[in-house]
This record gives structure tokens, C-alpha cells and sequence, in this order.
């Protein structure tokens, strides 16, 4: 039996879900025709598309007026049913908010206050980016209303709406060229209490460091000068991709030793051939050559062969330690070389390097058969 997947989380069920929702507030609404419409060839489509498709479902069944929808929607929240066991990931209300991008940004006003009060039932950052394209001016000022709104997912709504990479969602170019007015909007939100929010504001500026590391740190060496403990941890996450990279200056920043003193013992490999399928096993120790405490992070990068012939690197974690002074720690770890379905392997020559604070101080080659 094969695994659900994210897609299988809208389904009839969501429709039916949806359509009863409606029509306890409109008694009018044409539930079978819309279930109908909805289903309709449901199954062979992917997750987004089937947003979509149910949307087109709505778009035929509620009133042509979009003020006259709206005003249907803005009742439906209280009629939905939050603890249906049926609605696997929540995503059933998606088309609802979505809706509201694709057929209300002839009204902004009406449909920024109709985000803001649906955004509880399935997050509206997907919907609201037409908005900030479209009609920045009026969706500013809601964002930075929403900073202050006491419920957490219309602050969240804040900070994911107008994250310039959000996954799944429409890049926001102008943003990604210019985040200034996103930074505006999270020093808001920096010491928010819910960690929903947070997370969302580390991701924001985990974005924003893809394109402007600089920047980032500079934000967040300006935070930390009187950062609340929900700061540090929005600092810590949001810096992680900087981390990943070795950018010099972010390890000063998160507290770690700007010149680490280390030597390495040469990488041990299990083997240095290894079939599609089978685990690398590699170790090392690492020796402390200085007289005091030094905060390290220590990950290790593995090289995969690509289509071409040529290699890229993927880093993954390994420790964030304090190397007691002239103390040494041994390393152990497994990789796998399990087929999945987000790499496709190629064979020949890779190479794992161990980095120390985000430098190369080791590295090691073999050979992977496919």
C-alpha cells in the first residue's frame, strides 16, 4: 500500500468540508454542484493544482459579485469545522483564502481585511502576495497592522506573506532585489512571544541572507546588542543558511571562535567504494591547540556527482561544541546512499569534507556505484 502524500490531503472530503461550511451560511449555495464541479477529475491533479481547481469550483458556484462572496466567506469561519479528523493537514480552507488572491484584487480593501480574518483557518501567505505586487501601498499598511493583532496567526500572516522565497509561493522579485521594507516589518515582530511568529521571522530572514548576507548580519548584529531570549533563538535560525555557506562573519556572531586553533586526524571511510543502497561510515578526531575553551560548529560536506560530470556540495550537520582547552573529541557518523526521490545519484568520484566553522580542514575521496 502505497504512502499518502501531501496532495492526498485535499480530497472529496475537503470539498464536502468546504461545500457544508458554505451552505451553513448560505443556504443558496449550490453544494452538489459545486462538490461536482470540484471532484471532477480531482485525483489525477498535484497539490497546487488542485487548489486551483477547486477555486474554479467556487468561482462557479458563489456569487459573481465578489463583494457578495466575500461578505459568504467572512462568515464561514465560524461555521468551519477546525477539529475535523478528516482534513489530514489542514489544507481543506486553502482555496478558500486562495480564492481570495486569485478573484479579489479588484478589491483590495474588502480582500485584505477577508485575509486577515480567514488567515486562522489555513494561512493567506500564499494569497496576499498578489496584493503586495499589485497593490503595495494598501498592503503595507495592513502588515504593518497586523504586527500588532493579538492573534498569532495574523502577526505569523505578517512575516510569511511577504518572505520574498516562500516555498510554494510566488517570488516576490522586488523584494528580493530590495528587502529594506521587510525589515521594517520583522524589527516588529523580533521579541513576538509565539513561536509560531518567530519561526516564521528566521525563515523571512533566512530568505533575505540567500541574496543579501550582508545585510542579515548586519540586522542581526543591531538585535543583539539587547536581544530577548525569543531574539537569540530568531538570530540563531535565522542565520543558519550563513552557516551552512562559512560566512566569515556570522560565527562571531552566534558566539563561536573567530580563529579556531584545531588540527584533524586524516578521515577513516568504511570503504572507499560503495554501492546505491549502502551507507559510508567515516571518522576523525579533532584536537584542541589552544589553551582555553574554543566554540566550534562542526559539519561535514559530501560532493555529489551531477548529470554533467561536474560536482556540488551539500552540507550537513554534525556538532555544535565547546573543545575544552587541549582536549579532543572523535567523530563518527553514517551516510546513507538510500535512493530518494529529492537526488538522483550519478556514479564516480565524490568527496566528504569535514568544516570547521564553515571551512574545509578536511577531506576525503571514494568512489559511488550505480
Amino acid at each position: 500500500m502505497s504512502q499518502p502524500q501531501l496532495k492526498d490531503g485535499i480530497n472529496t472530503k475537503s470539498i464536502a468540508l468546504i461545500a457544508t461550511a458554505i451552505n451553513n451560511v448560505d443556504a443558496d449555495f449550490p453544494a452538489k454542484t459545486f462538490k461536482r464541479l470540484a471532484s471532477k477529475n480531482l485525483n489525477t491533479l498535484e497539490l497546487k493544482d488542485r487548489v486551483y481547481h477547486i477555486i474554479d469550483a467556487l468561482h462557479q458556484t458563489l456569487p459573481a459579485d465578489f463583494k457578495k462572496s466575500a461578505k459568504i466567506l467572512m462568515a464561514v469561519r465560524k461555521s468551519w469545522d477546525i477539529s475535523n479528523k478528516l482534513d489530514r493537514y489542514g489544507f481543506a480552507a486553502w482555496a478558500i483564502t486562495d480564492y481570495v488572491g486569485v478573484h479579489g484584487l479588484e478589491h483590495p480593501q474588502q480582500s485584505l481585511k477577508l485575509l486577515q480574518h480567514l488567515t486562522s483557518l489555513f494561512s493567506a501567505e500564499f494569497a496576499i502576495r498578489p496584493f503586495i505586487h499589485q497593490h503595495p501601498q494598501a498592503a503595507w499598511i495592513c502588515l504593518h497592522r497586523w504586527v500588532e493583532h493579538k492573534d498569532e496567526s495574523v502577526r505569523r500572516l505578517a512575516s510569511e506573506g511577504c518572505r520574498p522565497r516562500l516555498p510554494w509561493g510566488t517570488q516576490l522579485q522586488e523584494l528580493i532585489d530590495f528587502p529594506m521594507p521587510i525589515i521594517a516589518l520583522l524589527s516588529k515582530l523580533k521579541d513576538d512571544k509565539s513561536d509560531y511568529v518567530r519561526r516564521s521571522v528566521a525563515n523571512n530572514l533566512n530568505d533575505i541572507s540567500k541574496d543579501h548576507p550582508e545585510l542579515v548580519i548586519k540586522v542581526c548584529k543591531q538585535w543583539s546588542k539587547s536581544a530577548s531570549k525569543e531574539c537569540q533563538w530568531i538570530i540563531r535560525h535565522a542565520t543558519r543558511s550563513l552557516v551552512k555557506k562559512g560566512h566569515p562573519e556570522v560565527f562571531a556572531l552566534l558566539g563561536y571562535t573567530a580563529k579556531p586553533k584545531v588540527s584533524f586526524s586524516p578521515i577513516s571511510l568504511s570503504s572507499k567504494t560503495i554501492k546505491l543502497g549502502e551507507t559510508l561510515e567515516f571518522s576523525t578526531q579533532l584536537d584542541s591547540q589552544l589553551k582555553a575553551d574554543q566554540n566550534l560548529v562542526v559539519d561535514y560536506a559530501i560532493h555529489y556527482v551531477k548529470a554533467n560530470g561536474t560536482s556540488s556540495a551539500k552540507v550537513y550537520k554534525l556538532k555544535n561544541i565547546t573543545l575544552k582547552a587541549n582536549d579532543s573529541l572523535p567523530i563518527k557518523k553514517r551516510q546513507a546512499f538510500k535512493p530518494i526521490s529529492t537526488r538522483k545519484f550519478y556514479p564516480g568520484k565524490h568527496h566528504l569534507e569535514i568544516l570547521l566553522n564553515g571551512t574545509a580542514v578536511a577531506k576525503k575521496s571514494f568512489r559511488l556505484i550505480v
